[in-house]
């Protein structure tokens, strides 16, 4: 093959994966929904529920993660005693399954606990006006020469 011929190849190919690979993305104007850029809104409501459900799925978790640890441990020294190569492939998958397990653990309690510290931290947050909750960047409409400004 020749060299003319290879960066020929090479050229078809690259233009090939460029036309296929987009990314999608957000107009230069920052538009693409209704919201205002950066404006999160959350109550302390959603933030407990969030903290509720992560500590439910540890509590779950740390209960019955574990319930097949007992017999897959017997079931892969009884295979590995009669030699049989299994049972090194069951004892590696209990093992991975603890790995696994304990990662998910630690991410729960981790997910819990913040959101517990998230909802005390940001427990002041939110104001009242006139009978109805109010966020800081609706308060700072307010400077910024709103309506009535």
């Amino acid at each position: 093959m020749a060299w003319d011929e290879w960066e020929q190849l090479k050229n078809q190919v690259a233009q090939k994966q460029s036309a296929r690979m987009q990314l999608n993305q957000l107009p230069a104007d920052g538009g693409g929904g209704s919201t205002p850029q950066g404006d999160l809104t959350v109550d302390q409501k959603d933030l407990a529920a969030i903290g509720d459900r992560a500590f439910k799925l540890w509590e779950d978790l740390g209960r019955y993660g574990r319930d097949a640890w007992s017999s897959s441990q017997t079931a892969a020294s009884d295979l590995k005693t009669q030699g049989f190569t299994l049972g090194g492939a069951v004892d590696r998958v209990q093992s991975r399954w603890e790995e696994q397990l304990t990662s998910l653990l630690d991410a729960c309690a981790h997910i819990s606990n913040h959101m517990d510290f998230t909802k005390k931290v940001h427990q002041g947050d939110e104001y009242y006006i006139g009978g109805q909750i109010s966020s800081i960047s609706t308060l700072d409409k307010g400077f910024d020469g709103g309506k009535g400004h």
